[in-house]
């Protein structure tokens, strides 16, 4: 580990924050002294992202007859003698079947100081693999919602949807944010910030652009629409995930033959269906792309927000966190969009190019990060367009 950093509840120094998302060194320097985040194995310095760390799988995994939160009077344990069907050794790999739910405690616990709260998200590139991902802990009542001074173990609840995955001890599939304080980000602060740095970046002129003022919305948050018209080359507009596919292992990057675990999708109108955009099968997953390119500044995070009742019957984005200089020129990130992980919830639902699908809520960090998301770290999707998983090779789509 490097040197230590000053602890993450020191007095700010001048230009940082009294509140707001720790940044990376801040991350750091709490491994280092012991603060808010331990583990039972050393914390890999490439664990350490720009605004978050990657949590890692521990040695086993219980397979639960049902997902579950313990509430305010009991632990995860407490529940798992309850709910466990049967234990699962992951220290030499194995298979968590799709449509199964799985608890596997973490390698990382926390011991939180006051004023100090975590937030968790899927990997980006777990989210695209159709895995629900989620963090709880002890005595908690939501998910991947850590409270204020909390001290205990981390477990992930997982189950995967699309395909069965293979997992072993020190996998990772989630990430943890710590925030100092209580940071209110309204909405003219948004404005204020988008004007400053603007956060999407419009579609090319010429473009129908009838959803343009739905675009530039600023409610709760930043709009972002969806893009159905097709890759002018190929009409390619996303991935729909095959129903029989092989095992993934989620350690393989640049490995497997996509073709063999999606089918492109196509407008409606190029396939001669009279609809135009995607129509979404509720039984079908699938990865699309926003219309926008997405800007994150350097000493901000973002989220998306995954579902809203108000646009449509359907959730997007099971990964949506985006570390600061996601699509940042000076990250050099300039277009990258973001990519979505859909699926229409009871009913088909018609999604139309254009059609405003969710909305980005920007938040501070105390200080600008040391590091930029960008592959200078090893980061796998800035400068993405419509993007599977790093997990498969890049191919041409007829």
């Amino acid at each position: 580990m490097s040197e230590a950093q000053p602890g993450p509840l020191s007095a700010p120094p001048e230009g940082e924050r009294s509140t707001g998302l720790l940044p990376s060194q801040m991350l750091r320097g709490a491994v280092t002294l012991g603060h808010e985040i331990m583990a039972t194995e050393p914390i890999l310095p490439d664990q350490i992202q720009p605004a978050s760390i990657d949590l890692r799988l521990g040695e086993v995994a219980y397979r639960v007859r049902a997902s579950f939160l313990p509430g305010g009077r009991a632990s995860v344990r407490d529940k798992l003698e309850r709910l466990s069907m049967h234990r699962i050794d992951l220290t030499g790999g194995a298979v968590l079947e799709k449509d199964c739910v799985y608890i596997v405690p973490l390698l990382e616990h926390l011991a939180l100081r006051k004023r100090m709260s975590a937030m968790a998200n899927p990997k980006s590139s777990i989210g695209r693999l159709d895995v629900f991902a989620r963090v709880i802990t002890d005595q908690g009542g939501e998910f991947d919602r850590i409270r204020d001074g909390y001290k205990g173990p981390l477990y992930a609840e997982i189950s995967p949807r699309a395909f069965s995955v293979l997992v072993r001890t020190g996998s990772r599939l989630v990430q943890l944010r710590i925030r100092r304080g209580s940071p209110l980000f309204r909405d003219t602060a948004l404005r204020r910030l988008h004007a400053e740095t603007p956060l999407v970046e419009a579609p090319a002129e010429g473009e129908n652009d009838s959803s343009g003022a739905a675009r530039e919305a600023i409610r709760n948050g930043l709009a972002f629409t969806v893009d159905v018209a097709g890759d002018a080359a190929t009409g390619l507009v996303g991935y729909k995930a095959r129903r029989h596919t092989d095992v993934i292992d989620v350690d393989r990057i640049d490995y497997y033959d996509p073709r063999e675990f999606w089918e492109p999708v196509y407008p409606h109108d190029r396939l001669g269906g009279g609809l135009g955009g995607v129509l979404l099968d509720p039984n079908d997953f699938y990865i699309l792309a926003s219309r926008e390119a997405v800007v994150v500044p350097p000493d901000h995070a973002a989220e998306m927000i995954p579902y809203d009742a108000f646009v449509g019957e359907f959730r997007v984005h099971y990964a949506g966190f985006f570390d600061p200089g996601f699509g940042s020129a000076e990250a050099e990130g300039s277009g990258s969009r973001a990519v979505l992980e859909v699926r229409s919830h009871e009913v088909p639902f018609l999604v139309e190019h254009g059609q405003v699908v969710g909305r980005m809520l920007y938040e501070p960090l105390i200080a600008r990060p040391d590091r930029l998301y960008g592959g200078t770290i090893g980061s796998s999707y800035q400068r993405q367009g419509l993007a599977l998983s790093k997990h498969f090779r890049k191919v041409a789509w007829g």
